[in-house]
């Protein structure tokens, strides 16, 4: 009988913009994966930090570096490309002294990985990194712009505030970041959808998607 192969050793990254963010819903959809395909999650990397930093900032990125050039893992799993870096050089960087240690990085939303079982480089990935990496980054260069238009007609109309625009109240949270993280519910609203049925569709609180929706006001 032909012995059964050892599960293949993984590990998830997960972040956040700030500690007022949760991982724990990235966590379980990613543990869940790897329990389906057999995979053994090594470490959970967490970290709360903007997706712009530099990859010498990025504590998880940097400790799943580690662990691959150790030859502890064999895989990397994230739930989408933005929670790796919102700078395209910061991501294909990452994925490049990955590629050299022979791991993959393998994206949930996307189900595509940047190895292909042989070990070489998947192009169809390689293209969806650079796609999906510049996207990321311009999501987040325009809720900006938004945001900062949104600061200007505020002080033209002599509106007062102590905080940005469309900040949830009790968090330093960029808006643009809340915003991004909140993008499911940001479709559902715009789709014409109630405060009520955007909370149940995207199961997330009835106090945060309002505070979605003000922060959409505030920046339109």
């Amino acid at each position: 009988m032909k012995p059964k192969a050892a599960p293949l050793p993984v590990c998830i990254i997960v972040r956040v913009s700030t500690n007022k963010q949760e991982t724990a819903r990235q966590v379980q959809e990613l543990e869940k994966l790897a329990k389906e395909r057999s995979w053994r999650v090594v470490e959970v990397c967490e970290e709360t930090i903007s997706g712009s930093a530099k990859l010498e900032e990025r504590p998880g990125l940097m400790r799943a570096l580690e662990l691959a050039q150790a030859g502890t893992i064999k895989k990397v799993l994230v739930h989408e490309i933005s929670r790796v870096a919102r700078r395209s050089s910061v991501a294909h960087t990452f994925v490049e002294k990955l590629e050299e240690c022979g791991v993959s990085l393998y994206w949930h939303a996307h189900n595509i990985e940047t190895l292909m079982p042989s070990g070489k480089r998947n192009p169809a990935a390689a293209i969806m990194l650079a796609l999906l990496a510049e996207m990321a980054r311009a999501e987040k260069d325009t809720l900006k712009e938004r945001i900062l238009s949104g600061l200007a007609h505020a002080k033209k109309h002599g509106t007062k505030s102590g905080r940005a625009i469309g900040r949830p109240t009790g968090t330093t949270l960029e808006t643009a970041d809340f915003l991004a993280k909140h993008k499911d519910v940001v479709k559902l609203l715009k789709s014409g959808q109630s405060i009520r049925n955007a909370a149940k569709i995207s199961n997330k609180g009835g106090s945060t998607v309002q505070r979605v929706a003000a922060a959409m006001k505030a920046a339109a």
